[in-house]
């Protein structure tokens, strides 16, 4: 009997034009990274905060220090801004109006930039040159690379060598990560003041210069905060308001204490490797009856919180594809992490838009 095979349905000529349209769209989202990247390069942000939160475009112009003769490209690249959503405009007003809102509040810097978390360097980091050559080789990747950024460059990222790559890189890459790292420290601490609740002690792995620890301080200053970071991370910090800084790996060692935290650290890494880092966090802690537990902040994968943070979780897990040996996972891959490295059972709290807080027990 011969295989029954489904109809092709063919599309009207309607659905073949807007296909056509989202195939443009699709083709050309880079241009939208771009003009974003423009934007910042610009202080475009920071600009318009500055002017009172909205401005004309002439006024923008002179308040950038450009020539009036730019002032027809700066219009293109705004309207595509707003019309993706990272600006706001008063098409009602007679003049050009662009305001901030909260997307590109983000990106704004000085004094309310620390108080949002400015994801200025965010932008430019995951935008740079290098990044964007790495993501061209795409369907070179196999299991043979450790990922595209490696391939290309003969560097890993979040690596010594990647200094030696450009050191100019390097910094913007870390300082994109502290940014987007540091974000939620605020939400945690109004929503999930209980995660840290009857907690005497806490090391931070990775925890860079302690920002995050200095915010936990100040809301619980009993306890004894420990952050681990590589050598190169930890040198230039001393002790400080209660913090202990040491310089190890994280592969090796984690300093005890009643719980240890992973602020988005174990997306950067492989399976296998999460496991070895949770086994040492495990190590580092007491039982459960005593209070033990690693606290891990991380994304999870999940399409029923709706098709804009799923699709903000899919790219950043490209992003993982592209310049590390990572990626991002959904609740299921984090269990079979969880149980491969010796722990008997955790919690999930959801109060961090596309990211998700793990309290994990011994």
């Amino acid at each position: 009997m011969a295989s029954k095979t489904k109809a092709i349905i063919s599309p009207t000529d309607a659905e073949l034009l807007k296909a056509q349209a989202d195939l443009w769209r699709h083709s050309l989202y880079y241009l939208t990274s771009m003009a974003l990247k423009c934007a910042v390069e610009l202080g475009i942000p920071t600009a318009i905060h500055n002017l009172g939160g909205a401005t004309s475009l002439p006024d923008l112009i002179s308040a950038l220090s450009l020539p009036q003769a730019k002032l027809p490209f700066l219009r293109r690249v705004m309207r595509l801004l707003v019309q993706s959503g990272i600006f706001a405009s008063d098409s009602n007003s007679e003049v050009e109006v662009y305001r901030l809102n909260p997307l590109s509040l983000l990106l704004v810097d000085g004094e309310i930039g620390k108080e949002h978390g400015s994801q200025k360097y965010f932008v430019l980091a995951t935008n740079n040159r290098h990044s964007i050559e790495a993501s061209l080789n795409l369907a070179r990747r196999d299991t043979t690379t450790p990922s595209p950024f490696e391939d290309v460059h003969g560097a890993p990222l979040f690596d010594e060598s990647t200094a030696l790559l450009d050191k100019e890189l390097d910094e913007m890459v870390n300082a994109g990560c502290e940014a987007h790292d540091n974000l939620g420290i605020g939400t945690i601490l109004r929503e999930c003041a209980d995660l840290f609740s009857g907690l005497q002690s806490l090391t931070d792995c990775c925890g860079g210069d302690g920002t995050t620890v200095r915010a936990i301080i100040k809301v619980f200053p009993h306890i004894k905060c420990t952050v681990l970071d590589l050598p190169r991370v930890i040198k230039d910090n001393a002790p400080d308001h209660g913090i202990n800084f040491v310089a190890g790996d994280m592969f090796e060692f984690v300093p005890p204490a009643q719980a240890v935290m992973l602020k988005f650290v174990l997306h950067h890494w492989n399976d296998d490797d999460c496991v070895k880092i949770l086994s040492q966090c495990k190590n580092a802690i007491p039982s459960r009856d005593e209070g033990g537990k690693v606290i891990i902040m991380e994304v999870i994968a999940d399409p029923s919180l709706g098709p804009i943070m799923y699709e903000a979780q899919l790219l950043l897990d490209m992003l993982m594809f592209v310049n590390t040996r990572g990626r991002q996972r959904d609740e299921n891959d984090w269990r079979e992490l969880f149980m491969k490295s010796g722990f008997s059972d955790y919690k999930i709290i959801k109060k961090l838009g596309a990211r998700a807080i793990f309290e994990v027990y011994p």
